[in-house]
């Protein structure tokens, strides 16, 4: 088993202290958000790192000149979807960056847990094998845990069936 990655416990205090600023967070921008469905999402000119410049120098242009803004257009609007594309644009780095983190970290915790369970398991495997007392009881719960198959492959994960 290689070297254990994630070995600091965090709190229970620190993980409610974060869903509550999550849930903060969410309450406060939600009169702002907006729900698309895939086939919206899909159909929308997307602005990003390539065209943030197109859509800032636009916009600069058409407040400087008036004269070439179609009636159509209405120039404060664009001004409020600019400022809060880019805003949320800022935002949703941060929210990404912490998102990575938290993955990354579960996978690895999660990942480090399922490799201990398996080394244990195979030890009550073999002290079942072995007739040691109550190792057969272990051994047996545990290997009705794991889906028909047994777990990905490459994992070590058990896969005899009865």
């Amino acid at each position: 088993m290689k070297e254990n990655q994630h070995s600091q416990a965090i709190p229970s205090t620190v993980l409610a202290q974060a869903q509550a600023k999550i849930d903060e967070a969410k309450e406060l921008l939600a009169p702002y958000t907006l729900a698309l469905t895939p086939a919206e999402r899909h159909g929308l000119p997307k602005m990003g790192e390539k065209t943030i410049g197109f859509v800032e120098k636009a916009f600069d242009f058409a407040k400087q000149n008036p004269n070439l803004v179609p009636p159509y257009l209405d120039v404060d609007a664009f001004g409020v979807d600019f400022s809060d594309a880019h805003g949320l644009w800022t935002l949703l780095n941060s929210v990404r960056q912490l998102e990575e983190g938290i993955d990354d970290t579960e996978m690895t915790a999660g990942s480090e847990a399922y490799q201990a369970a398996l080394v244990f398991y195979h030890s009550a495997k073999t002290a079942a094998a072995q007739d040691v007392p109550g190792a057969k009881a272990v051994y047996e719960e545990l290997k009705t845990r794991f889906p028909q198959g047994g777990g990905r492959r490459g994992t070590g994960a058990p896969a005899e069936t009865t």
